[in-house]
């Protein structure tokens, strides 16, 4: 496949190459404005070339050569390497070193050596406690009363349910957390968590794997339903969407991953489609301000009606402009440059976090509003006036640039009345990184099951780091509530500590 890529790339490269000459020749003989249009035509030809050899050869990446700070002089050259990093999370374990019987005896008098109580020189050591894995024997004793009319067990341990017919399975609710969390958190796929454990004494495959973190999921799920609840209540969502593999026999089918985001969740839902209907499907009738990018079905949903208030990304924007700017380093420069004024006002008024008081948040807001109003949007009026001067063809990368920043001017620009709303929606495509890591380590998923599970623990998962609560001890106890409680819900955010 790839020898069939560079052999159509060679060819158009090829006929790419006999335009230009051909170009070359009649810009020579040319006057006026047909020499104008010809010298555009030549520097789009270039473009394209330089585009090819870069989709193939270079690396794929928005950041900008920035210019060379001054070297600090020889004296102010910081030290090399780095010192022990505190580890506040890890468990202490003292350990008391003696000196055995045979040592305690003066080198010089032979007279013996007493311990000077409270006197120790220490050292700290970071070592590793292997996981292992244990089966436990539970014995329910039985009671009855004397008169034959009653018997009772002793209660057991939670337990999860493989299948509908039983009433517990043999793992505990703490090994389907550990194999989600392998899953969904690390990215290892089931085989290569059943190969782990049996190198660990656990004989297991990947099918009782799957087993567990399915009946997992089951239980889980009116907490999974309650986190999208969560998400579509808040007055600004961030959405996006990438694209997920659903692998089954022969079939073989690109279905997509969509991402809702607020502040302090994540949901995701896994459709076989990426059309409008779909996008109503995610968001359900939600009413209130969505951040996305220039995608046509939320635009669509956005003319649809007047529940949905679309805002655009201005991250996008500025890739656009990033990604022409080899060819046009000028202009590019220049308004890559107000774009990044843009952030630095956004970077002046910073909300906190969700967990703030409210006071604090709309002390913020307010001051954000102020900043924008006196700073941010001088700064769009500057931008839309350079983008009316240039001239460029339509085709070439920054004419494409751009027409898409002018053709999505009013969802760009909503930022500028509404403080709530980000600059970007930079979060929602960060949130989308655990899902495309998993992608690529164990291709998706192998049936619609499967990508209701995976959706379901990319959200709890994701949406606890954004809490900042360890992901696997808020699954065990959302779990421990769920078996305990049938239907409770525990969200992420629910274990935060009160304001």
């Amino acid at each position: 496949m790839l020898r069939q890529v560079a052999v159509l790339l060679e060819r158009e490269n090829d006929t790419l190459h006999a335009k230009l000459q051909t170009l070359t020749a009649e810009l020579a003989r040319l006057r006026g404005d047909a020499a104008v249009t010809a010298q555009h035509e030549l520097a789009f030809l270039k473009e394209l070339l330089a585009q090819r050899e870069r989709a193939l050869f270079g690396p794929s990446s928005e950041q900008r050569p920035r210019p060379a700070a001054p070297a600090p002089p020889p004296a102010a050259l910081p030290r090399r390497g780095h010192g022990p990093q505190a580890q506040p999370r890890l468990p202490r374990v003292d350990v008391v070193h003696e000196l055995a019987p045979d040592d305690q005896t003066c080198a010089q008098c032979g007279g013996p050596l007493r311990e000077m109580t409270g006197q120790t020189e220490d050292a700290e050591e970071i070592t590793v406690v292997e996981r292992r894995f244990v089966l436990v024997t539970h014995r329910r004793k039985k009671y009855r009363c004397a008169c034959n009319g009653c018997v009772e067990t002793a209660p057991g341990p939670l337990r999860l349910a493989t299948r509908p017919d039983t009433r517990g399975c043999r793992y505990a609710p703490a090994v389907a957390v550990e194999i989600a969390t392998g899953k969904y958190l690390d990215h290892l796929p089931l085989e290569r968590q059943a190969r782990i454990m049996r190198r660990e004494g656990l004989t297991i495959d990947s099918q009782t794997l799957w087993d567990q973190i399915e009946a997992l999921a089951t239980v889980l799920t009116p907490t999974y339903e309650a986190l999208r609840r969560h998400v579509l209540a808040a007055p600004v969502i961030g959405a996006d969407e990438t694209w997920w593999r659903v692998q089954h026999g022969d079939l073989n089918q690109r279905w997509w991953a969509w991402s809702v985001t607020c502040d302090d969740a994540v949901t995701y839902t896994i459709l076989d489609s990426r059309s409008q209907h779909a996008a109503r499907e995610v968001l359900d009738g939600y009413r209130g301000v969505v951040v996305a990018d220039g995608y046509g079905a939320y635009e669509a949903l956005g003319r649809a009606g007047p529940a949905i208030t679309l805002a655009h990304c201005w991250a996008h924007v500025r890739r656009k402009f990033v990604e022409a700017e080899p060819h046009y380093p000028a202009p590019c420069a220049e308004i890559v440059d107000l774009i990044g004024q843009l952030y630095a006002v956004e970077r002046s008024c910073p909300l906190p976090s969700p967990a703030a008081g409210g006071e604090d948040r709309a002390d913020a807001l307010a001051l954000r509003a102020r900043a924008r109003t006196e700073q941010s949007a001088p700064i769009v009026q500057t931008i839309h006036a350079w983008a009316h001067q240039q001239r460029a063809l339509p085709e070439s990368a920054l004419g494409k640039a751009i027409a898409y920043m002018l053709g999505l001017s009013r969802g760009l620009t909503r930022f500028l009345d509404d403080p709530r709303i980000p600059l970007d929606n930079n979060a929602t495509e960060r949130g989308l990184r655990g899902m495309v890591i998993g992608r690529k380590n164990h291709y998706g998923s192998r049936s619609q099951r499967g990508t209701e599970v995976a959706a379901l623990f990319y959200s709890l998962i994701e949406s606890a780091k954004l809490c900042g609560v360890e992901p696997k001890a808020y699954l065990l106890h959302a779990t421990t509530a769920a078996l305990r409680n049938p239907g409770t819900v525990t969200l992420p955010h629910d274990l935060l500590p009160a304001a």
